[in-house]
């Protein structure tokens, strides 16, 4: 090992045991307003954003101003589907109100009449290698479009910050509307040879979705709805949300900041763990050589992973107490229209393995499934078999949360967030003095 890489190794480590400790065994301490095991520990939990559009309860799941993932799938438009349109949830999130279906059926129309995508997009993504990781396709693709941002053209054009929100929410508008041709575009280039599927303007905007992926049965169109719908917001302090929050708080446009917010999606601690879960139960009924494996099989394996200090993908959460309801809705979808697939039903039997297992372990405080335990199965069912490709799917979702309070955000005129940063010299000085 070189002179510098090795002096910054053993440094690091020292450094890195202090840390430990001093979150063990002073991590209560208070310093100002939070705790040293809070400073050291990413702010878990510090409240400290303004986030209208959803609210993370530790046992009741997600609301969307205020309604349950059930509520939802009850009371927002369907139209000729049996699960919400998407369409309804991002009106929800931006005005507080339960659309009509005549509201959902406009709001429709007009991502139709914004989806024309640029041609310096495509272009973008032709350059890049057609094995380049959907994610980092999806970012360029974002990134290209900002020469067409409205909020950066008004800005630069000397616009009132009270008139902020106006244009950040013709670039939301867009953005949404362009994004399903984009990650359809990606899909087909990526894994179908370029064979790629023109839009059918007919459709609302999942079901269409649906169809320039390269599946037009009804079940598949309402799996889209149901999982762009689901998918749409956690609250502000995810990585993904709060990444486009942050960028968007420097009025870099919806562009940018969407595209940063993607970034922090791709990560294996984020977004990219709905890829993670198929992956890992690929492996595991590669290892057992069935696709039916008994729950004792499913346990062995289990023990084994967590013996090699990995964890079992899909499974806990940072706040959620209970069986993330996202999880559930795709359960109760997957029982009416998908019982019998093997896939699916190992899923199921894995949910009734791991949480007593995890349980017993005594130290996880979650043991229960994530809304990416369930997705993955219901995918490779519809043929959407590339798993590389989930967390596209996953931004496409996003964007109507991020993007919607974003435009609160500038309408309200909050402020560049900016915490306040201590060295570990500081922070150590500080716990000899306590």
């Amino acid at each position: 090992m070189e002179k510098l890489k090795q002096l910054f190794f053993e440094k690091s480590q020292a450094l890195r045991a202090e840390v430990k400790r001093w979150s063990k065994e002073q991590g209560d301490k208070q310093v100002d307003s939070v705790s040293v095991r809070q400073l050291l520990g990413g702010a878990r939990g510090v409240k400290m954003m303004l986030w209208e559009t959803s609210k993370l309860d530790s046992i009741e799941g997600i609301r969307f101003r205020g309604y349950s993932i059930p509520e939802l799938r009850e009371l927002l438009p369907k139209g000729d589907g049996k699960e919400p349109r998407p369409e309804g949830l991002f009106w929800l999130m931006l005005v507080d109100e339960i659309p009509t279906e005549e509201d959902v059926k406009w709001l429709t129309d007009q991502w139709t009449q914004r989806s024309n995508v640029p041609e310096q997009t495509f272009k973008v993504l032709e350059a890049l290698p057609p094995d380049t990781h959907p994610m980092t396709q999806f970012i360029a693709a974002i990134t290209s479009m900002q020469s067409s941002s409205i909020f950066a053209r008004r800005y630069a054009e000397g616009l009132g910050k009270s008139e902020y929100w106006r244009p950040v929410y013709e670039d939301a508008m867009n953005l949404i509307a362009r994004l399903p041709r984009i990650a359809a575009y990606i899909y087909r280039r990526t894994y179908h040879g370029g064979d790629h599927i023109a839009p059918d303007i007919s459709l609302d905007w999942a079901a269409n979705f649906a169809h320039m992926l390269g599946n037009d049965s009804e079940d598949f169109k309402d799996l889209m709805r149901l999982y762009l719908t689901i998918h749409a917001d956690h609250e502000g302090g995810n990585a993904s949300a709060h990444t486009s929050h942050l960028v968007n708080s420097t009025l870099s446009d919806p562009y940018l900041s969407f595209a940063a917010g993607m970034a922090s999606l791709a990560g294996p601690l984020h977004g990219l763990a709905n890829q993670e879960v198929v992956k890992w139960i690929t492996n595991m009924l590669d290892a057992l050589g069935t696709s039916n494996p008994s729950k004792e099989q499913i346990a062995e394996y289990v023990q084994g992973t967590l013996k090699a200090g990995k964890v079992i993908p899909g499974y806990g959460h940072a706040v959620l107490r209970r069986p993330d309801p996202r999880f559930m809705a795709q359960k109760s979808f997957a029982e009416e229209h998908l019982s019998d697939d093997e896939m699916v039903q190992v899923v199921w039997k894995v949910f009734e393995v791991v949480p007593p297992i995890l349980q017993g372990l005594g130290k996880v405080k979650n043991p229960w499934p994530n809304v990416d335990a369930h997705s993955g199965a219901l995918l490779m069912h519809y043929g959407i078999k590339e798993y590389s490709f989930y967390t596209v799917l996953f931004g496409v979702s996003r964007a109507l949360g991020v993007l919607s309070a974003m435009c609160w955000s500038r309408a309200l005129g909050l402020p560049l967030e900016r915490p306040k940063s201590v060295t570990s010299g500081w922070l150590r000085e500080f716990l000899n003095q306590a």
